[in-house]
């Protein structure tokens, strides 16, 4: 391959980058993006090997294998709660990547090495390896292995001043002093990844975002300058590109805050206002372990807590509340990404939709843990990115909006950002929920946010109404207060109903003291999960629900549609998630006809993959897809959210009124125990 084919080569690889990035910047084309400049990286890993002929070098494809099993895997256990800390840990990773090269570019330093060669190898091991340490001290403290407020440490600017003064001094002796170049350099890798420390861990968990887009935007440079070093005009070019395009996102993200990258990553943390009554350390301690320990073990949080001070409105007002508003704004948070709860958010925004309310999502750029955080939860259970608005678009409209729902945020909305001087939060702007007629509260407790900094919203307001504990409790409460009499809602905490809606008789659907006849007396039972169980994450429940059904001497198999969920293979991977033996799980030919056979089946959130209308419906959406035969088992539970049809919007006649049909209703979580409790 010649130099210029080469050079146009690299050319070509580098606009698919930059189009990739730019298709990521919107939502209808983000995944193609996505695979757009994967695909660009991996032409280019492959362009390199065939330009420098190393294609016999074994530990290069023992550690492209390693590094493609690694991602694999990732890519099937990472679960978005934990995407933040996922991030962070690759932007280490590559920052690490780079440092090595810039390390082994010195080690091979000889009297034919000229000064740019030895300088810019310096300047990317001091850069990658800052990266790789703070990304991993941003990593913990966002998996809650570190502790998430700021960490000061005696003398910490010092510290930070003079690893700092460090590594410009390692650089600048690497081209005087060859003769030590390998001792050097390992002294400026130690300075290089005690600078990271210093700088990541005194940055607290609310201003992550920042820190992740920065580290995100060093990683790119690091591999832009280790690509100086070893002259790849390649990695150049690709690692400039990151580090652009990150340092043009931190910076947009520091305006969004009112506050300068400086005074985030090294200014002393602020002290709350001396009007302000800080939260007992022992209350944000505890309240920190019982969220960590919620997440680790999966366990319910406590339950909604009542409000002792008096003056908020009370939960009983719901309905009218909802009822007399017409336009109204949702405002997530962290709090609904540690809840899982944006499915329920889906459910209620669609619920206040179908009742004739503009229903709309205002978006903070700093809220969650990493940039885009509130987007891509909500954009993962469908709510269409036009009902995404941010800051500057919607906070004007907020004095014209009926009704607020914030749901697990507290700093982005907080009104003393604008008058408590010396805060960590004052300047920044907020989202101007206090403007709006009334307001809904779904946080945790009554503690103020991250930054420590009381809420005037949580203080006595007939207009606010409070709902304390796990987001996902108090969106059902929502929900619950939206059931009308006969109509098609079903509950949210789980219900059983015939085809209608209504409470069912005996002779129109199975009842719920059937559940255990039902399954005493079947022997061969078929699961059909489907996108509702991804919503609720309720693939644990199913697996224990299958153990009992074995350990009864039940048969159980796994249908499995080929488009069930919203990715290809979506149901096995959340199945072999909770070690479902992967036997277990039949593809659509398999088992259909086996169905005939089948003693029960049991629909856990799937709707269009099993309507029956798919063989009949005529200039429907689905009509001559292939579906599940669950209509020939000779006894069927359902459990799905409501009544509703499915994504396709054709109704399912497996919901109308059938003695061998029982509907359990509401989350698939709820529907789930209340079969194992009747087991």
């Amino acid at each position: 391959m010649t130099d210029t084919v080469y050079y146009i080569i690299c050319g070509v690889l580098s606009i698919g980058v930059l189009l990739g990035i730019n298709m990521m910047s919107k939502v209808k084309s983000a995944v193609k993006g996505n695979r757009l400049s994967a695909l660009c990286m991996l032409a280019a890993v492959c362009v390199t090997l065939y330009k420098y002929q190393i294609f016999s070098a074994g530990m290069m494809w023992a550690g492209l294998a390693i590094g493609a099993a690694i991602g694999i895997y990732l890519t099937i256990k990472v679960e978005m709660i934990t995407m933040p800390q996922t991030v962070a840990l690759l932007n280490g990773l590559g920052g690490a990547a780079s440092a090595v090269a810039a390390l082994l570019t010195l080690a091979a330093v000889n009297t034919q090495t000229g000064i740019f060669a030895i300088v810019t190898g310096g300047i990317a091991l001091a850069v990658g390896a800052l990266t790789f340490s703070g990304s991993l001290i941003a990593a913990g403290k966002l998996h809650k292995l570190l502790p998430q407020k700021p960490t000061v440490l005696p003398a910490h600017q010092a510290l930070t001043t003079v690893s700092f003064l460090g590594m410009i001094a390692f650089i600048v002796l690497l081209p005087i002093k060859p003769e030590l170049m390998m001792s050097i350099s390992v002294a400026g890798l130690v300075i290089s990844l005690l600078f990271g420390i210093f700088f990541a861990i005194r940055v607290g968990g609310a201003d992550m975002p920042i820190t992740i887009s920065l580290l995100n935007s060093t990683s790119g440079v690091a591999a832009s300058i280790a690509g100086m070093a070893i002259g790849d005009i390649l990695l150049v070019s690709v690692g400039g590109i990151v580090g652009a395009s990150g340092l043009l996102l931190t910076q947009i993200m520091c305006r969004a805050m009112n506050r300068s990258l400086a005074s985030i990553l090294f200014s002393k943390a602020a002290s709350p206002a001396k009007s302000a009554k800080p939260a007992s350390p022992s209350a944000s301690s505890s309240k920190e372990a019982s969220e960590t320990k919620a997440q680790q073990t999966g366990e319910a949080k406590p339950a909604q807590q009542e409000l002792t001070a008096t003056g908020h409105a009370d939960k009983s007002q719901l309905p009218s509340w909802f009822s007399d508003a017409k336009e109204i704004i949702f405002i997530p948070g962290y709090g609904m990404a540690l809840s899982q709860a944006q499915g329920l958010v889906k459910q209620l925004a669609d619920k206040l939709e179908a009742m004739g309310k503009n229903v709309r999502f205002a978006i903070h750029p700093v809220a969650g843990r990493m940039p885009g955080h509130m987007n891509v939860l909500l954009c993962e259970v469908d709510i269409p990115y036009d009902k995404l608005y941010e800051m500057e678009t919607i906070n004007p409209d907020f004095d014209k909006t009926d009704l607020a729902i914030i749901i697990g945020a507290s700093d982005v909305v907080n009104p003393a950002a604008n008058t408590a001087e010396g805060t960590p939060i004052y300047g920044m702007p907020v989202l101007a929920a206090e403007k709006a007629k009334k307001l809904i509260i779904c946080n945790y407790d009554l503690q103020p946010g991250y930054a420590g900094v009381p809420n005037p919203l949580y203080e006595p307001n007939p207009n606010t109404m409070m709902l304390l504990g796990d987001a996902k409790e108090s969106i059902n409460t929502m929900l619950d207060s939206l059931k009308t009499k006969g109509g098609t809602a079903g509950s949210a905490s789980g219900g059983i109903s015939a085809g209608t809606g209504t409470e069912a008789s005996s002779e129109q659907a199975g009842t719920e003291a059937q559940i255990g006849p039902w399954f005493k007396e079947a022997k061969e039972i078929i699961v059909i999960p489907g996108y509702g169980m991804a919503l609720s994450q309720a693939q644990g429940l199913v697996k224990q629900l299958a153990d009992k059904l074995e350990s009864m001497g039940k048969n159980v198999r796994f249908a499995i549609h080929p488009v069930a969920g919203r990715m290809p293979g979506h149901m096995n991977v959340l199945l072999c998630e909770v070690d479902i033996p992967y036997d277990k799980l039949y593809e659509m030919e398999a088992i259909n006809p086996d169905f005939d056979k089948t003693d029960l089946a049991i629909i856990i959130g799937a709707s269009d993959v099993v309507n029956p209308a798919a063989n009949t419906a005529e200039g429907t959406p689905i009509y001559g897809m292939p579906v599940l035969a669950a209509e020939k088992a000779k006894k069927l539970i359902i459990c799905n959210y409501d009544l509703q049809p499915g994504y396709a919007g054709v109704p399912n006649p497996l919901y109308e009124p059938n003695p061998n049909t029982m509907m359990l209703l509401g989350d698939a979580k709820d529907s789930l125990n209340k079969i194992l409790e009747n087991l």
